[in-house]
């Protein structure tokens, strides 16, 4: 047995912040991470190849980029424990099948320039108003979306007391195809914004998701959007460098079987090997509602009954990692790389929608795919001139007609066919350049994080209006802590503000501190 004042499971990139701020604060902090390796679902490894760097779940950082942990530089990552991030000024592009191209650029003018040249100078115009709408409300959205939540309730009261909250309210609750047929004409800008929308595990049309759809065009042309230098999981390096710098540390191959619950209160971690780790002011669990019941019995069974019927994405992935002789070269020219590069050889929404309605009753569909080359703007990625490909098909978890199971069965196939579909946009994607193959089914997502990634949801539960704001994951548990245990802390993609790289660790540090009478700004203000 061992005594720290707050022990972690779970070394995904949400408890590495949370945990990173608490040794900031002063804390002897101890992480438990379950796998030989700390990151989670950002983590960057040689998967096939020695000197090929696969980025194994996220790969681009968007929503991150307006997180005080990257602007204000509160832990010192940027200045003094490596990170690096790599922002190119073609941000997102459409590519079709036939040619055409839409490019997102940071600046907004250079922006509406081309969608005049796609889309019509009446669009390009809607596009620069719907732009200037997302950034003005930017502000209030952020100072909520990296601290702890406001009651759901509270939050709609507080909106519906001005026009501008009352507008708010509307999106959030209406889907993204309602707020782009809203808001343009154009087929193709309307795809352009929704295909980028759905890569938060979305379908188009499905009520309460609409946020998404107005938030990120602001973000993008505000704050840009990157990857790391030399991958993902150069994040989580850079965190685990802060907590090891503030005296704290991270241990790899230590899988928790449950959280210590003495008089109503989280005390400490045991791991499966029977190891005991004491925690004097806190545990912090990476631990999806569903699984709750597993890791921390003693919570009130009415909440295990609520958290167990949390609504996971409808949609989760199959991933195709490659290694290539050469780097990639897009048919239409590789001025056209982006950072999020979106591939279709459908022009109407009305066949886009088609294709997800397949997913939601278990099928595949290989026209759904994005990614390419991350070595375009990371030549460290790979040895040199060679390539490193991530690509992602959109796939149910539950696949028709044999359910989950058939994934270890079915998945080279569905990466086959997707791979067919990406050879209609890369001149030199052939087998003579492909090197080497790995295939990441829904089930192996949740088979290498089976406490966040339930039914291979990487982004922890579904993006619904009713799972959002104090209510992620449920009314219980969306205060960041587990009613009924004492000192009990949640973080990871299932709580707030979602799915995806927020750095959302920061939050749970701040209800932590705030709990325990510690200045925050203090903390932060201080050195690093």
């Amino acid at each position: 047995m061992s005594q720290h004042d707050i022990v972690v499971m779970g070394a995904g990139h949400n408890g590495l912040v949370a945990a990173a701020y608490m040794a900031k604060a002063g804390k002897k902090v101890l992480v438990l991470e379950r796998k030989p390796h700390y990151g989670g679902g950002v983590s960057t490894r040689e998967l096939l190849k020695p000197g090929f760097w696969h980025d194994e779940h996220s790969n681009v950082h968007i929503m991150i980029q307006g997180n005080p942990m990257l602007r204000e530089d509160e832990l010192g990552l940027l200045s003094k424990f490596g990170l690096e991030y790599i922002y190119p000024d073609l941000i997102h592009v459409s590519i079709w099948e036939d040619g055409t191209v839409i490019r997102s650029y940071k600046d907004l003018d250079r922006t509406c320039e081309e969608l005049t040249r796609v889309a019509g100078a009446r669009d390009a115009e809607a596009y620069r108003k719907f732009v200037k709408m997302s950034q003005t409300a930017l502000p209030m959205l952020m100072s909520g979306m990296y601290a702890p939540p406001f009651p759901l309730g509270a939050f709609v009261a507080m909106m519906d007391q001005s026009d501008e909250g009352r507008f708010l309210l509307d999106l959030m609750q209406r889907s993204a195809l309602d707020i782009v047929d809203a808001y343009f004409e154009s087929d193709l800008l309307k795809l352009h914004i929704v295909r980028m929308v759905t890569e938060n595990l979305q379908m188009p049309d499905e009520l309460g998701t609409g946020m998404g759809a107005f938030v990120m065009p602001g973000i993008v042309h505000t704050f840009g959007c990157s990857m790391p230098k030399g991958g993902s999981g150069q994040l989580s390096h850079a965190l685990v460098r802060a907590i090891e710098h503030f005296g704290g540390e991270v241990r790899c191959n230590a899988e928790v079987k449950r959280v210590i619950v003495s008089g109503g209160r989280a005390t400490g971690l045991e791991l499966v090997d029977g190891e005991t780790f004491m925690a004097r002011d806190g545990v912090i669990g990476a631990i999806h509602p569903h699984v709750l019941r597993k890791f921390v019995a003693e919570t009130p069974e009415p909440v295990l009954e609520r958290a167990e019927r949390v609504s996971q994405s409808t949609f989760s992935i199959n991933l195709t990692h490659l290694t290539l002789k050469e780097r990639l070269r897009l048919k239409v020219g590789n001025d056209c790389n982006a950072m999020m590069t979106e591939l279709m050889d459908f022009y109407t929404v009305r066949d886009m929608c088609i294709e997800y309605d397949k997913l939601k009753h278990g099928e595949v569909s290989p026209r759904l795919i994005a990614g390419g080359d991350n070595t375009i703007f990371d030549p460290s990625r790979a040895p040199a001139g060679a390539g490193v490909f991530y690509g992602v098909n959109f796939a149910p978890y539950n696949l028709y007609p044999h359910g989950p199971g058939s994934w270890d069965e079915r998945k080279e196939e569905v990466a086959d066919n997707a791979l067919a579909q990406y050879r209609k946009f890369y001149e030199n994607l052939g087998d003579d350049n492909i090197t080497g193959r790995l295939v990441r089914s829904p089930i192996d997502h949740e088979r290498d994080s089976p406490a966040s990634f339930v039914r291979g949801d990487i982004h922890g539960c579904g993006p619904f209006f009713y799972q959002s704001a104090g209510h992620r994951p449920t009314p219980d548990l969306g205060s960041l802590r587990v009613p009924g245990v004492e000192n009990l802390y949640l973080v990871g993609p299932f709580m707030h503000p979602g799915g995806g790289v927020f750095g959302a660790g920061r939050a749970t540090a701040i209800q932590m501190m705030d709990d325990m009478g510690l200045d925050y700004d203090k903390v932060c203000g201080g050195p690093v």
